[in-house]
């Protein structure tokens, strides 16, 4: 069993939590990770990028004068790259096609990250988080306390606006909610903090997975 220490929001240690590694996949697959990361940015790709190459611009494919005789250069078509008006040489392209992963795989790089947190000691359970209206300051007083304020992610049961806005303006650091996450988000952050009902949404989730019920590994 691995251990996450408990804090409040001055950073004391009120207790631990445990989290069987099994229910995280056992082991770190730094490749399923890669596979996750890659796809995760391809999706955020804009997918507008396209440059009219010689075969997309308007005109004739006919040889514009003879090739000798003339006393010009020899010139093909009046469409090419190196003719004013002509399609562009090796035009950008983004293709259509995106990345995707099967939902098992996105499940286990996301728990997989977490293992991989928690083996760096970078995982804090957070108790007692309570704001009654949005304030930077005081998250980022709450992030120094837990030695997070080199860049923190705060996964929270449940959307919060005033967590939210009051982490929006912190540099490196985010805060979603746990069902929300996923493998680019635990592992671009510096720390992963749950607050405690969330830790338990998070733990109760992995319950009944392939791979922690010694089905697949």
């Amino acid at each position: 069993m691995l251990a996450v220490p408990v804090v409040d929001i001055q950073g004391k240690r009120q207790g631990e939590m445990s989290v069987d590694p099994e229910l995280l996949g056992g082991q770190v697959r730094a490749s399923l990770l890669k596979q996750a990361i890659v796809a995760f940015l391809d999706r955020q790709r804009q997918r507008s990028a396209r440059t009219k190459r010689k075969s997309d611009v308007e005109g004739s494919t006919r040889k514009l004068y003879r090739q000798k005789g003339t006393g010009n250069a020899r010139m093909g078509q009046i469409r090419t790259p190196i003719r004013r008006g002509g399609g562009r040489a090796f035009g950008r392209r983004i293709p259509g096609r995106v990345k995707e992963l099967p939902r098992a795989m996105r499940r286990l790089a996301r728990a997989n990250a977490v293992l991989a947190k928690l083996q760096a000691e970078d995982v804090l359970i957070l108790d007692g988080l309570s704001l009654s209206q949005p304030k930077t300051k005081t998250m980022a007083g709450i992030f120094a306390a837990l030695g997070a304020e080199r860049g923190c992610l705060l996964a929270v049961e449940a959307p919060n606006a005033n967590v939210h806005l009051s982490c929006r303006n912190l540099p490196r650091s985010q805060a979603m909610v746990v069902d929300d996450l996923n493998a680019y988000a635990v592992l671009r952050r510096k720390k992963l903090v749950f607050t405690k009902p969330a830790f338990e949404r998070f733990t109760a989730s992995l319950a009944g997975l392939p791979w922690g019920s010694g089905g697949r590994n």
